[in-house]
């Protein structure tokens, strides 16, 4: 199985919605989580640490108070997990897709048959995105890149 990865620029966003790479990270995530969990795809989300790992839990609890996502932090929720589970510790579980919010390509990323990802508007992060595009290039992984659409909008205050 190859893995298909997706880098997501959202470098136009930050310009535009004056929110923080940080939020723009955590909006997109969700989106795509919203977008695989309707396609009755398991999706785990990578995070770099516990704190970035609660903050994405508290977003997509808030997130579309119209369609809820089922998700847990790992460990927590059923023992097969939720059909969204958000870690920064490796997963325990099979899952489709990994989205990917940490500065590496995980060494687990190709057990994932999608790997999304995302380049912002920093030029430090822009950076680590384009070392962790090459990572996935070597690791003959189908790489490709599109701009993320604009976002509604996005609430700051959770």
């Amino acid at each position: 199985m190859q893995t298909q990865a997706m880098f997501y620029s959202i470098e136009e966003q930050s310009k535009i919605t004056d929110v923080s790479d940080e939020q723009l990270h955590l909006h997109y995530a969700c989106l795509q989580a919203a977008y695989f969990y309707r396609q009755n795809q398991r999706v785990f989300i990578y995070t770099q640490d516990q704190e970035s790992a609660h903050n994405i839990d508290e977003m997509l609890w808030a997130f579309d108070p119209t369609s809820f996502v089922p998700h847990n932090l790992i460990g927590e929720g059923p023992k097969q997990g939720a059909a969204v589970e958000i870690s920064w510790q490796a997963p325990t579980n099979r899952r489709a897709v990994l989205i990917n919010l940490t500065s590496d390509v995980p060494n687990f990323a190709n057990q994932f048959s999608h790997l999304i990802d995302f380049v912002p508007a920093d030029e430090t992060l822009k950076e680590q995105a384009r070392n962790r595009f090459r990572t996935c290039r070597q690791w003959n992984f189908n790489v490709a890149h599109q701009v993320a659409s604009a976002p509604h909008p996005i609430d700051t205050t959770s």
